[in-house]
């Protein structure tokens, strides 16, 4: 039975050299992160000795370091993504500096070691604060179904709205990313991926109140047959993808990112297929968790699924359109279905599926479906930046670029351009130095 989860407003000769072949690997990791200078999580160890794909970050991220008090806080700058380390029962203050002409969103993605156990419960909580302490907005993920650990994703918000009575003013706020634990969980620290980002003011007021009816039913899933689109490991590497069937590999303890561009007035739907298995039939509970973050790294939904050797599928919760007005709901799933964007798909498969099934991956088929024509959006007093569906993002759902790959072609557009234009000042100059020196001769 599927099961939501998430948030809350909320000993032998083989044995032995499979242990010397991971001592083998984890020394040739050690080297070659001493060669370049960095040494980052070690990923986990399966039985058979490949390496579950750790989580991952974005190499541009800058490392911060959360302070203990909001008065020693260093800032997050707008379009930065850093990283932080977030220890057992942890609570790491950051700053920021808000005008009144924008919304502003901070996101927290939580990185425990691939194939920990985690209590009932745990998770972590984001807020930003003002300088009177008063809580603009938060959010609260956590494990909830099953015990073991997998990326946490949620965000906090603070919203330019004259009808409120307090986070309005220009000036200094704080973040705050409280961790909090069962006294039995496990003592790992947690690795934080931070990101800031933000989003323009209306031209001009419109709907703020939802419609009584929208359509919630399932769509018929997408035919063809699936494609091959393995997932990525993290946020920045998240394989696009558009409506269709398409199939992976996963691991287990491991986690797979896609995104799907979702415009305005349109629907997604998912639903994930975890494939049979041969080695047995004993029932691993919560072994498939399917979740879905939207533009800004905010959680939306998630749900979980049995798994006894047969077929198990786990859909997602139909969501409403997007739609700006979505944001006046107290409903998590209905408020985070606030903006057109990249949505996010995450896939994890249940570490304990090791010990019944054996470690080798299992295949997985994903079916997204996006409903409803563009419609016009809200209005926006400038640049929607990450806010919006291009013809560009379209193109990349279409061949499966990922997000890492996107940003760079577009990072080498911008160069090739001011290549174009350094060249061309260059012939001009050179035109220009030319002409003089034939008129001073002659």
């Amino acid at each position: 039975m599927s099961t939501q989860a998430g948030e809350t407003a909320g000993h032998g000769t083989g044995h032995r050299a499979r242990t010397a072949g991971r001592t083998r690997k984890a020394a040739a990791l050690l080297t070659a992160a001493a060669a370049v200078g960095t040494l980052t999580a070690l990923p986990a160890w399966a039985a058979d000795g490949a390496a579950i794909p750790p989580y991952a970050f974005d190499p541009a991220a800058q490392r911060i370091q959360g302070a203990a008090s909001s008065a020693d806080a260093d800032p997050l700058e707008l379009g930065r993504t850093y990283r932080d380390t977030l220890k057992k029962d942890g609570k790491v203050y950051y700053r920021l500096n808000l005008d009144t002409t924008r919304n502003s969103y901070v996101s927290a993605v939580a990185v425990p070691k691939p194939g920990g156990k985690a209590a009932y419960g745990d998770g972590f909580r984001i807020a930003i604060q003002d300088g009177s302490g008063n809580e603009c907005g938060y959010q609260e993920v956590n494990f909830a179904a099953g015990d073991h650990v997998r990326p946490l994703t949620g965000y906090a918000r603070r919203i330019v709205d004259p009808d409120e009575s307090y986070c309005q003013d220009a000036g200094t706020y704080y973040v705050l990313v409280e961790r909090e634990s069962d006294a039995d969980s496990a003592p790992d620290d947690w690795e934080l991926e931070l990101q800031h980002v933000d989003e323009p003011l209306l031209s001009k007021n419109g709907p703020d109140k939802l419609p009584e009816s929208w359509p919630s039913g399932t769509p018929a899933p997408p035919a063809g047959g699936p494609k091959e689109r393995q997932g990525g490991a993290g946020f920045h590497t998240a394989v696009s993808l558009q409506e269709g069937e398409w199939r992976a590999d996963v691991r287990p303890g491991q986690t797979l990112f896609w995104r799907v561009p979702v415009d305005w007035g349109q629907q997604i739907f998912a639903t994930a297929e975890l494939g049979s298995s041969s080695a047995g039939d004993e029932l691993v509970g919560n072994a498939l968790a399917l979740g879905l973050d939207n533009p800004a790294r905010g959680f939306v939904d998630l749900r979980t699924e049995s798994y006894r050797g047969k077929p198990a599928t786990v859909a997602l919760a139909p969501q409403r359109p997007v739609a700006h007005e979505n944001r006046s709901s107290y409903e998590t799933a209905t408020n985070g279905m606030r903006f057109a964007g990249w949505y996010y798909l995450t896939a994890t498969l249940s570490p304990e599926i090791a010990q019944e099934y054996g470690d080798g991956p299992l295949p997985l088929i994903l079916r997204v479906t996006v409903r409803g024509d563009k419609k016009q959006g809200p209005g926006y007093a400038g640049d929607p930046g990450v806010f919006q569906v291009t013809g560009d993002d379209r193109k990349a759902a279409a061949n499966g670029a990922t997000g890492a790959e996107a940003k760079s072609a577009d990072s080498g557009m911008v160069a090739l351009a001011a290549g174009g234009l350094g060249l061309g000042t260059v012939l001009l100059v050179g035109l220009g130095a030319w002409t003089l020196l034939a008129r001073r001769r002659a």
